[in-house]
């Protein structure tokens, strides 16, 4: 049997983001997200909810979180949730979930929190359905080949 532990969200950044170096000298990054859910209720009244989210970035990642995000910033965070419990001074039992992130995509410039006039975003696409065969391309071809994995350090920003 199969299970799948995995969140999505698409939101701002509720605060500036908190980067910390752990003992064994690897970083981690600690921010919050906001969603919004808008619906029209029974009685035909506009309604709307806000959900915020604890989001937690470790190595590379939370250093470009660290470095790029800000309070405001559109962001797109890929990752698992996870529940961590621990005992308070006061001897209370304390709970928290929080996304746990693998991928983040900043949806804004910098300096262009969302709501900003001009704020634009990259568009996504899906990966095509077909792909040409290798011979196919031509070798001066400047697209990038989609089976190359793109790594951290090549990110521009």
């Amino acid at each position: 049997m199969y299970s799948l532990n995995r969140a999505t969200i698409l939101g701002n950044c509720t605060k500036d983001p908190e980067v910390k170096q752990i003992a064994s000298g690897q970083s981690v990054c600690s921010f919050g997200v906001a969603t919004n859910r808008n619906w029209t209720d029974a009685a035909g009244q506009k309604q709307e909810a806000v959900e915020f989210h604890n989001v937690v970035a470790w190595g590379k990642l939370a250093e470009i979180c660290g470095q790029y995000l800000g309070k405001g910033r559109k962001v797109y965070v890929e990752g698992r949730l996870q529940t961590r419990q621990w005992e308070a001074q006061d001897g209370t039992k304390r709970s928290t979930t929080e996304i746990v992130a693998d991928n983040l995509i900043i949806l804004d410039k910098a300096g262009n929190p969302s709501g900003a006039s001009g704020s634009s975003a990259t568009p996504f696409s899906a990966p095509p359905v077909s792909k040409p065969s290798s011979s196919a391309r031509l070798e001066n071809d400047p697209a990038p080949n989609p089976d190359d994995e793109i790594k951290v350090e090549d990110i521009p920003f």
